[in-house]
């Protein structure tokens, strides 16, 4: 809410110097007006409210302002104090009420509560560095007053994007990114030329709300552990201040909007990772930060005797269906997109948010519904990680209403087991490539419904996908017994690094064999960082805790591995080049069928166990809807090479090869429907005119 200057407030109050009046009870957190500033918080079960004021990194407040009975309705407290500077303070709030564990009540009107809406958090600024005042969470007044300028930007339909996965500190962390402000938003930003000549479109922040990196506090093998990846939620509406090049005082969040800024000016997109299943407020055993002291049994999901459900695997989860914690998520969402225009989110452990209060699955639940017809979000792309650590796996069935999109696990599961030449995976991979129509009918979901990936950031990359049979998180300290023990990998003949130049071919041609088959899959393909160069995580497929060259990008691997970049910008551009690979689109005007399955002969694919062998082709109309788009994707995960015969093609067309991952990069079509294709390799084919055929 913004008041002009002739609307001014006057105080009708006044408290120990003081002004004060009534606040904007619609209006939660702390907004400044002409004049003062508005407070206002709620809470079911307290029964008084207090705020209290520090000068910046003061140990003790300078003042503590009750909330007046009257400046009360309901169960909210607001409340405007005139005359505050928002550049000279921080603040926090107290709260009484009962204290009875037992009944999930855990009020102490002595402790210090960080505001549930609070816009930037003290004390954060630094990576790495505890805050050494007297520490408890606090909050600062953000100015709202970033200059958008002209800045808007077309809307990128989802099944247009091309997603890349980052995480904002270990993109450009290293030595090797040569940036001005490496671990930084401004870091990204310097790196948007990269990112353009790669072809990638959105870029999926890891969680960037308020987080408290050094939570962990541990060290392993002289190494001290901090919470890199951002997983524990501090704040919802604070962006993580240890990710701007500088201080930002009152203007947290003014950087990263630079960065949106700059990736719109440039086409691109921005969606963010969000965590709204628990917080970093932990079980009974862990800090009451804010929400615990607040209303504890209201925002989490509680047993009858008070202890928290575990749902998340991180001590808590919240209570997402409760009508006041589905209120603080909408407000949350409308408030990154109407103040930083993000574009979407991506929802961590989504199928929480599709738990009861007792933590039974509900069939439509509220807040799910409500995030996919809220008119704010209407154009905001929304994302579910279909599954969470309490054993609910909704791949395919997450309530959808026609809106939300999925990550698609049994993509990942699939195509890993059949690039590493599983037995028995061709009727998987035939749905897998073609859309996971068993999974999303296409008349009901579309072609954007699976966001399709190998790897992401939780797991191996994809380098260590063919480096390593095994996972290797002993520098995690927990003796190798976190992360995913089911990885469908393979190190190629030899586990982690190695000098063998042969098993390093294979290790760079299976990489370009993933990369090919998930940029020519229906659906929205998703990259992670650094696969394009092959980047390590040294066989960690857990590395939540390394902030250190395990998880930071080493930019030295492209130049190393510029062939296998160079495959993946291809890769991304032929996507972009070719609608049929897209989405299901108009039939073509030749009469072939959309989606098409062949073996070693064509119209006759072997789906038995022994069969390594498929051939892919889509036929339909190019985007411009003047002409037919031809594509043949052949896949031979054997171990030997094999003879394919190809689909003939229509009378005045003939094959050529578009992208071939194969050592022996003569291989051609003879007699335009006969290709040798060589073991473990993927070759991508597309129909020509014969008009159009290269000179001899």
């Amino acid at each position: 809410m913004r008041i002009k200057q002739k609307e001014q407030l006057i105080p009708v109050d006044e408290y120990k110097g003081f002004r004060i009046r009534p606040g904007f009870f619609l209006q939660n957190g702390a907004v400044a007006i002409p004049g003062g500033v508005s407070f206002t918080v709620h809470t079911q079960d307290g029964t008084g409210c207090e705020l209290v004021l520090f000068k910046r990194k003061a140990k003790k407040p300078y003042a503590i302002i009750p909330f007046p009975k009257d400046y009360c309705i309901g169960h909210v407290y607001s409340m405007i104090v005139f005359d505050l500077d928002i550049t000279e303070f921080e603040y926090a709030y107290r709260v009484d009420g009962p204290y009875d564990p037992q009944k999930g009540l855990l009020f102490d009107k002595n402790r210090l509560l960080l505001d549930p809406y609070a816009k930037a958090v003290t004390g954060q600024s630094q990576w790495g560095v505890h805050p050494d005042y007297g520490f408890a969470y606090r909050a600062r007044v953000v100015a709202q007053d970033f200059d958008w300028g002209n800045s808007s930007h077309e809307e990128i339909p989802m099944e247009e994007l091309v997603i890349y996965e980052l995480h904002t500190r270990g993109f450009t962390k290293d030595d090797s990114s040569k940036v001005k402000y490496p671990g930084t938003f401004e870091g990204i930003k310097e790196k948007i030329p990269y990112l353009k000549d790669l072809g990638v479109n959105a870029l999926e922040l890891m969680p960037i709300f308020e987080f408290d990196e050094t939570r962990e506090n541990r060290t392993v093998n002289g190494k001290k552990l901090l919470d890199y990846w951002g997983y524990n939620p501090v704040s919802f509406f604070a962006p993580n201040t240890s990710y701007a090049s500088g201080k930002e005082f009152n203007h947290e969040g003014d950087e990263l909007k630079s960065l949106i800024k700059k990736l719109h000016e440039e086409g691109m997109e921005i969606i963010l990772d969000v965590v709204f299943n628990h917080t970093a407020e932990g079980n009974a055993n862990g800090p009451c930060i804010s929400l615990k002291g607040f209303d504890n049994k209201v925002y989490y999901m509680l047993t009858a005797d008070g202890q928290y459900y575990n749902f998340s695997g991180c001590g808590n989860t919240l209570n997402c269906n409760h009508p006041v914690v589905q209120n603080m998520i909408l407000d949350c969402l409308r408030y990154w997109v109407i103040e930083y225009r993000v574009d979407g989110f991506r929802f961590d452990l989504a199928s929480i948010l599709g738990r009861s209060e007792d933590g039974t699955p509900l069939s439509k639940p509220p807040i799910l519904e409500r995030l996919a017809f809220d008119p704010i979000l209407g154009n905001v792309k929304l994302i579910a990680e279909a599954w969470d650590a309490g054993g609910l796996y909704q791949v395919g069935s997450f309530p959808s209403w026609n809106r939300w999109s999925e990550w698609n696990g049994k993509y990942r599961d699939d195509m890993r087991c059949f690039l590493k030449g599983d037995g028995g995976m061709i009727s998987a991979v035939m749905e897998r490539v073609t859309g996971s129509m068993d999974l999303y009918n296409p008349s009901i979901r579309g072609d954007d419904a699976s966001v399709n990936f190998i790897t992401c950031h939780d797991g191996f990359t994809l380098w260590d996908l063919y480096s390593y049979s095994q996972k290797h998180n002993e520098e995690n300290g927990w003796n190798n017994t976190d992360g995913d023990n089911n990885n469908n990998s393979w190190n190629c003949g030899q586990e982690g690094e190695t000098s063998d130049e042969g098993i390093l071919r294979l290790r760079k041609k299976l990489v370009k064999n993933a990369a090919a088959l998930l940029l020519v899959s229906k659906g929205v393909p998703m990259l992670l960082s650094g696969d394009e160069f092959c980047n390590t995580q040294y066989g960690n497929n857990n590395a939540y805790c390394q902030d250190n060259k395990i998880s930071w990008l080493d930019w030295n691997r492209k130049e190393q591995f510029q062939d296998v970049f160079e495959h993946f910008r291809k890769m991304i551009h032929f996507r972009k080049e070719h609608h049929v690979v897209k989405g299901h689109g108009k039939p073509s005007f030749c009469g072939l069928p959309s989606i098409s399955f062949h073996g070693v002969c064509p119209w006759e694919p072997d789906q038995s166990w022994e069969s390594r062998v498929l051939g892919i082709l889509f036929a339909g109309r190019n985007q411009k809807d003047t002409e037919d788009e031809i594509v043949y994707i052949g896949m031979n995960m054997y171990w030997e090479s094999h003879h394919v015969e190809l689909p003939l093609m229509p009378e005045g067309y003939h094959w050529e090869i578009a992208v071939n991952t194969a050592w022996n990069q003569n291989v051609c079509v003879y007699d335009n429907n006969h290709i040798w294709m060589e073991e473990r390799s993927v070759v991508i084919l597309e129909a020509k005119k014969d008009d159009q055929r290269p000179c001899a």
